[in-house]
């Protein structure tokens, strides 16, 4: 039995990502997304202003006169979220917490790929992977996804990005579009990134609080580290304390981005104080606009 109170967010998320999927990103998560390439349709003569490259030699000697093959794009897709459910996703001091916010892209992105005929898949994990749903298509299914991310209580408290990541080529044996939602605060997880972005189009959606970038002045704070469980007693009076707070969530953002850079990858920042929505059709339209230069 669902919760009457996931219910009624449920059906909010729903209502508004659906009807956001189909004014706004339809059209251009259909030109920014491709298929998994092209497939052989039939032969007919040549005529005129048809690339030679195509041209079907075999049946060419055959018949006697050019013909040239034809093809159809492979338009269906498989549209990964990897979401980390760890307990930092429980933070928010703005609109919403990190795992709300990650309901949200999450449906957002699902309600574009279903809206294309695209299947859509989820991994979800902490420690371990807690939730695996194959990709499938439908909003029933986009439904269900949507329901495990909103509704997903972690068994376990820690990140474990290495592993989300190694479990993608083990779900999609091809190509898929996988958006990997997380604040990113994990570590080790560089070089399972970089294998699953040689094989898949990996967009990482950063959730981003506007703690985890300053501290406010408040005095003597108790704060606790949702993975760890750890309480720290910080004098957020002291400037310098402060200073050190940002200058080191600096630090770690901007490494991150380097290392998101080095790989070429579309990373989206996504805040807990923001519309998540203008982020993602950024996204799309950077990418649209890369198309068109090409």
């Amino acid at each position: 039995m669902i919760p009457e109170e996931l219910l009624r967010q449920l059906r909010g998320i729903e209502l508004r990502t659906q009807r956001l999927a189909d004014e706004q990103l339809a059209g251009s998560y259909h030109s920014v997304f491709k298929g998994q390439g092209v497939s052989f349709r039939e032969v007919r003569g040549y005529t005129a202003g048809d690339d030679v490259r195509f041209l079907d030699w075999n049946v060419s000697a055959r018949m006697g006169e050019p013909y040239v093959k034809l093809f159809t794009e492979e338009r269906e897709m498989t549209v990964m979220l990897v979401v980390d459910g760890s307990a930092s996703g429980q933070f928010g001091t703005a609109r919403a917490t990190k795992a709300r916010l990650a309901a949200e892209v999450g449906a957002l992105c699902a309600f574009s790929a279903i809206k294309n005929n695209d299947n859509v898949g989820l991994i979800l994990g902490t420690d371990l992977i807690e939730k695996l749903v194959p990709p499938k298509k439908g909003q029933k299914h986009v439904m269900r996804v949507i329901r495990e991310i909103l509704g997903f209580e972690p068994s376990f408290q820690g990140t474990d990005l290495r592993l989300l990541l190694e479990t993608l080529p083990k779900v999609c044996k091809r190509q898929s579009v996988a958006f990997v939602v997380s604040d990113f605060f994990g570590h080790g997880y560089e070089r399972a990134l970089a294998l699953a972005a040689a094989k898949h189009d990996v967009i990482p959606v950063v959730l981003v609080d506007p703690r985890d970038e300053e501290l406010p002045d408040v005095g003597i704070a108790s704060l606790e580290d949702f993975e760890t469980g750890e309480d720290v007693l910080v004098d957020t009076s002291d400037a310098r304390v402060r200073e050190h707070y940002q200058r080191r969530m600096k630090e770690l953002s901007h490494a991150r981005d380097r290392m998101f850079r080095k790989l070429s990858l579309d990373r989206v920042i996504v805040r807990t104080d923001e519309d998540f929505v203008r982020p993602i059709r950024e996204l799309f339209a950077r990418r649209a606009r890369r198309i068109g230069g090409r």
